[in-house]
């Protein structure tokens, strides 16, 4: 059954409100078919403190070579390890990147001695659950006190307060885990002594988020997540990109109408907040340099226009995939005209995208 109706425009002539502060107010938790996802029928949620606005970008923690994150990454606010994943072999284990793991994450890619030189250097980690590889935690694993502890045991062991969900392809697509893991990020926050900060991350086009990644930020409020926002991936628009329509403007106009969507969403939580409340619940990810459709590609100008706009909207979250990529291609890398995980495929100085994204932002 339908949701709210998710009309695309924003009200960016709104009066500004202050942030919403300290509420505690919620109804019955309902879960379940989305039918259940109207305004009566959602509980009052995300009403937290809001967070600062932070900049960081993804690291692919598990490529090969492996990324010394602990000093490429030393001045920024905030670096995003991608991806926790469930191991292949044991669902209800958390691994990086199928791969390793927690304690060979330690031996092999030293993950807890970069993450310590990062916050020695006064910038933090934040923890991405997902991404387009392997099997999200709350998909593999269907048991929710196995996924709790999954959870949990990451958290404990790098001391991590702000955590991003990318969600996508199967995962974004399995009604079942996505209502497991709404359940289950609620029971986390819960037990938690300080405030946990959750991001969940998901596909946008100019035209917006589609059905499934509306449902997993409605299946978040209907289980009372409070949701510190939405990041949106623009990136790889394909066909969903006019021809002609530059990156950057896509971005925006992806930014736009998803804005419109959150207003709806959050609106049908009990939470009427003004545009600037939502763009402070939103996040925007481009991909840097050569995306991995064939004629995408984010330029420096690009990224300076991007960077510009999500500041002047007050978004709470800036990032980029990714830190590995922010250099030229070598020889080695193969072709610069083809995606890779190494380089961004552009004529730039190596940290040129973190410096022009970061710009204005805490870090």
């Amino acid at each position: 059954m339908a949701g709210p109706d998710l009309a695309h425009g924003t009200d960016d002539d709104a009066a500004p409100h202050l942030p919403v502060r300290g509420c505690s107010a919620r109804g019955p938790r309902r879960l379940g078919a989305l039918g259940l996802l109207s305004a009566a029928g959602l509980a009052l949620t995300g009403c937290g403190d809001q967070h600062e606005p932070w900049f960081g970008g993804y690291v692919n923690v598990t490529s090969y070579p492996w990324f010394d994150f602990g000093a490429e990454a030393a001045g920024q606010s905030r670096t995003v390890l991608g991806f926790v994943v469930a191991d292949p072999e044991e669902p209800c284990k958390p691994s990086w990147g199928g791969y390793y793991g927690l304690d060979e994450a330690e031996e092999t890619l030293r993950m807890e001695k970069q993450i310590a030189v990062l916050r020695e250097a006064g910038g933090d980690v934040v923890v991405s659950f997902g991404g387009a590889a392997g099997n999200e935690l709350a998909t593999a694993c269907t048991d929710p006190d196995r996924v709790l502890a999954a959870y949990r045991t990451v958290l404990d062991r790098y001391d991590v307060r702000v955590v991003d969900f990318d969600i996508e392809l199967d995962d974004l697509e399995d009604q079942e885990a996505n209502e497991r893991r709404a359940e289950v990020l609620l029971r986390l926050q819960e037990e938690r002594k300080e405030p946990l900060e959750i991001w969940a991350t998901l596909p946008v086009a100019p035209h917006g988020l589609d059905q499934d990644s509306v449902d997993v930020v409605a299946l978040m409020l209907a289980a009372e997540v409070d949701l510190a926002g939405v990041n949106l991936m623009t990136m790889n628009y394909s066909e969903s990109k006019p021809a002609g329509q530059s990156m950057a403007a896509a971005s925006m106009e992806a930014a736009r109408s998803a804005h419109g969507q959150l207003t709806a969403l959050w609106g049908a939580a009990g939470q009427d907040l003004s545009a600037e409340e939502v763009w402070h619940r939103i996040g925007l990810t481009p991909m840097i340099g050569v995306n991995d459709v064939p004629g995408e590609v984010v330029e420096l100008d690009a990224a300076a226009e991007l960077g510009e706009f999500a500041r002047d909207q007050g978004v709470g979250r800036l990032s980029y995939w990714s830190l590995n990529r922010d250099r030229p291609c070598t020889a080695e890398d193969g072709d610069p005209a083809e995606a890779n995980d190494f380089c961004s495929g552009l004529e730039e100085e190596a940290g040129e995208f973190t410096r022009v994204l970061g710009e204005g932002f805490v870090g």
